[in-house]
């Protein structure tokens, strides 16, 4: 919608002229040179009817409908010819308007461009009764604006200055569930779960600003919380300073909640990846879930430490509070220091709850939830949701965190999903961090066992000298003690690792931790080996005297990873070979059906005639190579010309312009396809000496499009227009390209196209056809 003046809104296919008693222009809308056979006839001053001289003899009419004696009038279907000679059809709608500037009753002249409308209309007139689709059409104008309210998809609602309800759609109420007349007549603020939502500062602020977008939380009919995001506009009303506020809103609380978990998943990766131990990244990874998930207490349990052994006991059946991170609010105080306090016992709290059953689990109303009722202390101090997840290394659970809120959470199954897969992160985290301390005091203590590892262990001092590398590097690289003594580490780094490689070791032995490094070795016989594992840096009186890494031979899973990248890159193209790439990528994304209507496409269907005569004659190998040869002639136009090469049935061609991107001109570009296509063909014939034929048919109009199938897809079209763009191919001449009237007007006048004639349609009855013949 536009607003040309204050009180005034209309379409983009409506303009409006306001004229006086004496039929002078006062103002008119932008856009509305396109009704006007002259630009000098649209001047302020000038005369109406200069520029629709229909309307000489009209003027008693027009008085009476100025003066209030007759409600309205209108003229329907003027035609003018635009600047490419193109027919341009409209209806005038003559109502009574009070000019408030010039304090006087006036004309006010709507223009509804109705092209479209009407080439239809000429299109279905053969087929049905005139007379009854005027009176549609006039029924649709009618209905039109109020259709626009109540139909579109996001909710609208329109309130007073006071903030009072005047109006709803079916989708507002559909969206907050409420009956419309359950809405009505209520303030704003009583959709709105926001006690310091101001109505009266925020109508201010929109009055000034004219448009606002608002995000707000609302209250549903059934006590659900969803966040709605309001684009909010101001409309002056007929009364003098008066407004009615219009807000569109739509639900936005699953993109808001996505935001959320990709944010708080982004962290946790981020702090896992820079920590060096749990110790570090534990109290980071409760704030970042309760920041970014707006929940307020985040505790970490793990079972009892056992003092003799000096370690966790993962077979505890008990659980103790080990780390735990709070907003700085006073009544979650006291729930910290008892809850400190606390050994749970496998099956009891939520923490023992989710200890037992190793898995996730999400408590909406701590109230009235078995395991906490009125009586807990995490009810009594205010807080009503928890969910928790615990820690797992494969099937072994380590720990468990949870987390609790004042506010009512409704279940997110999603976030539970997540937070499944951040407590296996986060317990191959604790594991290798485990087996790497492990490693390194064994390193100390069982120097002799470093022989036998599978792993590629070396030390190399500050300058690169090898101090000492194990028997799995020398078998993996094939250098010899000898050799490994009169070289560095630098003179067998690959090319392609080099700089990543000399950056990485002065990061180290400069005292930066790195958790996971990759580089590239040459072996003796010049091989490239990959390898990934970790590096530490002895240091003595804070000087670097050594490094220390312990690496994994990882050749052949790149190999292999790379393997899988080509195949999963074939596969792609495949399936780009057999469907569209806007329908593939949305086939990849979500396998749910897809179906899309399309109001204007072109669609051509082609046959060879007599082939199927003709494949009785010749081997079935060359009937193949002959129709190969020429299809992939059309394949290349099709691809050429970007149209959509829908399917071929034996000796047939479907192709259609304007999907699955749409494209104004499509009906053009398929024109210049059949052209080709018929070139094509003749030149096949010029090189083999054959005498084929080509039968065209073309129709324009709307198509659903969609992909059918589970195991072979298939990308196809449905509709009427596909069936008369069929007919028009099996009912056309052999050598010509046959087109309905839709596609003749669609053209214009930048093609010959003689009349063929009225002729009999199966399912139809009589059509006129026009034979292409080309460009004039």
């Amino acid at each position: 919608m536009k607003h040309f003046l204050p009180n005034i809104i209309t379409p983009n296919h409506i303009s409006y002229i306001l004229v006086n008693r004496d039929l002078i222009i006062l103002s008119y809308s932008p856009g509305i040179t396109q009704f006007f056979d002259s630009v000098d006839e649209l001047t302020i001053g000038e005369d109406i009817r200069n520029g629709f001289p229909e309307l000489f003899g009209c003027e008693e009419i027009l008085v009476a409908v100025l003066d209030g004696e007759q409600d309205y009038f209108d003229l329907k279907a003027i035609t003018r010819q635009t600047f490419n000679q193109e027919n341009i059809y409209f209806d005038l709608y003559f109502n009574k308007y009070f000019d408030s500037k010039n304090n006087c009753n006036c004309l006010i002249i709507f223009l509804e461009n109705v092209t479209d409308k009407m080439s239809l209309e000429q299109t279905l007139v053969q087929a049905t009764n005139e007379t009854q689709l005027l009176v549609n059409a006039l029924e649709k104008t009618r209905d039109y604006t109020n259709k626009i309210v109540t139909s579109i998809a996001d909710a609208l609602v329109v309130t007073t200055a006071s903030g009072k309800i005047k109006k709803v759609n079916q989708a507002a109420c559909d969206l907050f569930g409420y009956l419309e007349t359950e809405i009505l007549e209520q303030k704003l603020t009583y959709l709105v779960d926001n006690p310091q939502f101001d109505l009266s500062l925020h109508h201010e602020n929109l009055l000034q600003k004219k448009e606002l977008i608002l995000e707000v939380v609302c209250r549903c009919q059934n006590g659900t919380k969803i966040i709605v995001a309001f684009s909010c506009s101001v409309a002056e009303t007929e009364i003098k300073d008066s407004y009615e506020f219009i807000y569109v809103g739509r639900n936005i609380t699953e993109r808001k909640r996505t935001q959320q978990r990709l944010t708080a998943q982004y962290a946790l990766a981020k702090i896992l990846s820079e920590s060096h131990d749990l110790e570090i990244a534990t109290p980071k990874i409760l704030q970042a879930v309760c920041e970014s998930l707006e929940w307020e207490i985040g505790e970490l349990w793990m079972p009892v430490f056992d003092s003799e052994s000096e370690l966790v006991n993962t077979n505890s059946n008990c659980l103790q509070r080990v780390k735990i991170w709070s907003k700085p609010e006073e009544k979650v105080t006291e729930f910290i220091e008892v809850t400190g306090r606390v050994t749970l016992i496998a099956g009891f709290g939520l923490a023992g709850i989710v200890w037992s059953s190793g898995s996730p689990k999400w408590i909406t109303d701590l109230i009235n939830n078995i395991y906490f009722g009125k009586q807990s202390f995490a009810v009594k101090v205010g807080l009503n949701s928890a969910f928790g997840f615990p820690i797992k290394e494969r099937e072994e659970v380590l720990g468990v965190m949870t987390f609790f809120s004042s506010k009512q959470q409704p279940p997110d199954p999603e976030l539970l999903q997540m937070m499944a897969a951040t407590g296996n992160q986060i317990g191959q985290f604790i594991k290798r961090k485990q087996a790497e301390q492990k490693l390194r005091e064994s390193e100390k203590r069982y120097r002799d066992l470093f022989e036998n590892a599978s792993d590629l262990i070396q030390s190399v001092n500050v300058e690169g000298k090898f101090l000492y590398v194990n028997n799995a590097w020398r078998e993996t690289l094939g250098y010899s003690d000898a050799e490994i003594r009169k070289m560095t580490m630098f003179e067998i780094v690959h090319t392609d690792s080099r700089q990543h490689c000399l950056s990485t070791f002065q990061k180290i032995i400069s005292g930066e931790n790195i958790e996971r490094v990759q580089i590239a070795l040459m072996s003796k016989k010049g091989e490239k080996i990959s390898l990934e594992g970790s590096i530490n840096c002895k240091f003595v009186d804070g000087k670097p005297v050594a490094t220390r890494g312990i690496f994994r031979d990882i050749t052949a899973r790149l190999q292999a990873e790379e393997a899988l990248r080509q195949q999963q890159q074939q596969t792609e193209t495949l399936l780009l070979n057999i469907l569209p790439e806007a329908i593939a990528e949305r086939l990849k994304q979500n396998t749910s059906t897809i179906a899309d209507s399309f109001e204007s496409v072109t669609v051509l269907f082609a046959d060879l005639v007599g082939f199927t005569e003709l494949a009785s004659q010749y081997p079935a190998i060359e009937i193949v190579e002959m129709l190969n040869e020429i299809f992939s002639e059309f394949d290349r136009l099709t691809e050429q010309l970007q149209l959509e090469k829908i399917k071929t049935i034996g000796d047939a061609y479907m192709v259609v312009g304007g999907l699955p991107i749409q494209r104004p001109d499509h009906a053009e570009v398929v024109a210049e396809m059949a052209l080709q296509m018929q070139a094509a063909i003749a030149q096949f014939n010029l090189e083999t000496g054959k005498s084929f034929k080509i039968r065209i048919g073309i129709h324009t109009g709307s198509v659903v499009a969609g992909v059918i199938g589970r195991k072979k897809f298939i990308y196809d079209l449905w509709g009427d227009t596909v069936n008369i763009a069929s007919r028009m191919e099996s009912h056309g001449i052999p050598g010509c390209i046959q087109v309905t009237a839709a596609t003749r007007s669609r053209l214009g006048d930048r093609y010959l196209l003689p009349e063929r004639g009225t002729i009999p349609i199966k399912g139809k009855g009589e059509m006129t056809t026009y034979l292409l013949l080309g460009k004039k």
